[in-house]
C-alpha cells in the first residue's frame, strides 16, 4: 500500500512513522509513506496556500488550487483511471470505526489531507475529495493527528504487518463486541488471580469464556453495539440473565 499525506506540517510524523508497527510495516514492505508539505504546491512567490472567505468571518480557508494540484501529482494526473482514495480529516466527516478501517485496508493507494485554519474551500470537498473522516465529536488544530489515527489503525490490517494473523480478527470491534480481558502470569499476584477456566487447559472452555466476557463487556459498556445485533441462543441467554441481574 501507498500512503500519501498532504500536511502543511510534515515534521509531524516523522516520529509516528518512524515507530514501532508502523516503522515494521514499511521495512517489510506492507507500505511506504510519503508526506508532502502542499505549501510547494502553492502558484505564488509567497506559498500562500489560505485567503479569506468571500462574504467575510472568522478565520482562513484552505485554497483549492494547492490541494488539487498535489493531488493531480500524487495520484498520476488527471489521465490517471486508477484513483487513488483521498480522504479529507475534518469534523463534518463521517464518523470512523472498525468497519472504515477494513475497508481503506484493502486499497492500494490512499492520500490523506490534513487542513488548518478555518476550513476547506468546498470546491476540495466536491471534486477531489473520496472519504471524509471525522475520529470524534470535538476540534483539534489540524487534521495531522487524525491522520495518524487512521493510518495506524489501517496499516496494522495489512497482511504480515502484525506477528498474529489473528490480532486484527480478535480486535475489538472486529466482531461486533468489545475484546475480552487478557491475563498473564503469574496466576496468583497480591492473592488477584487469573480466571480458572484460562489456566484450565481446555480450549472449549476457553473460547466460551472469551465469548462471555467479550458479550459481557460490550453490554456494560458499549450497549449500544448491541442494538442491531444478531446474537446465537447462548448469548442470548446470557444477555438475559445479566439483565435479569440488574433488575
Amino acid at each position: 500500500m501507498k500512503i500519501d499525506v498532504l500536511s502543511l506540517f510534515p515534521s509531524m510524523f516523522s516520529g509516528v512513522f518512524g515507530e514501532s508497527i508502523l516503522k515494521k510495516a514499511q521495512e517489510k514492505g506492507a507500505v511506504q509513506y510519503n508526506v508532502v508539505n502542499f505549501r510547494e504546491f502553492a502558484d505564488n512567490k509567497h506559498g500562500q496556500v489560505d485567503d479569506y472567505p468571500y462574504g467575510g468571518g472568522a478565520g482562513m480557508v484552505l485554497k483549492p488550487q494547492p490541494i488539487f494540484d498535489a493531488v493531480d501529482s500524487l495520484s498520476g494526473g488527471q489521465e490517471n483511471t486508477k484513483k487513488p482514495r483521498v480522504i479529507l480529516l475534518c469534523p463534518q466527516g463521517k464518523r470512523f470505526n472498525q468497519e472504515k478501517a477494513e475497508e481503506l485496508a484493502k486499497e492500494d493507494h490512499l492520500i490523506f489531507v490534513c487542513g488548518h485554519y478555518e476550513g476547506y474551500d468546498e470546491r476540495i470537498r466536491e471534486h477531489v475529495v473520496t472519504d471524509e473522516i471525522s475520529i470524534g465529536d470535538f476540534v483539534l488544530t489540524g487534521g495531522e493527528l487524525g491522520a495518524m489515527v487512521v493510518v495506524d489503525s489501517v496499516v496494522r490490517l495489512l497482511p504480515g504487518v502484525l506477528g498474529n494473523e489473528d490480532s486484527p480478527v480478535l480486535d475489538s470491534f472486529s466482531s461486533g463486541f468489545l475484546e475480552h480481558p487478557h491475563y498473564t502470569r503469574p496466576s496468583d499476584f497480591r492473592g488477584m488471580k487469573v480466571p480458572e477456566e484460562l489456566i484450565s487447559g481446555n480450549h472449549k472452555l476457553i473460547e466460551e469464556w472469551r465469548e462471555r466476557e467479550s458479550l459481557k463487556r460490550t453490554y456494560e459498556r458499549r450497549p449500544d453495539l448491541l442494538e442491531n445485533k444478531e446474537l446465537n441462543k447462548r448469548q442470548k441467554k446470557w444477555l438475559e440473565e445479566w439483565k435479569n441481574d440488574r433488575n
